[in-house]
């Protein structure tokens, strides 16, 4: 049965492009190109799934928001 999960992707400095999962903790991954992350992305997950067991229950996608804080 396929799970789906939502995943948060950013690209950093360098250009790398990083994906983690919110409702697995610790499910994190990089790369270089966006096709490369997703297969990467899916890895993650499997191995998390692995680790924290198959009763994870994914977190409904509301949305994404950029906060500016001073400093």
């Amino acid at each position: 049965m396929a799970r789906q999960f939502s995943v948060i992707i950013e690209r950093d400095r360098e250009g790398h492009y990083v994906a983690s999962v919110p409702a697995l903790r610790g499910c994190h991954t990089q790369a270089n190109s966006l096709d490369e992350l997703i297969v990467r992305i899916r890895e993650a997950i499997e191995l998390c799934l692995d680790v924290e067991g198959i009763d994870v229950e994914p977190l409904d996608f509301i949305g994404v928001q950029q906060v500016s804080v001073a400093g």
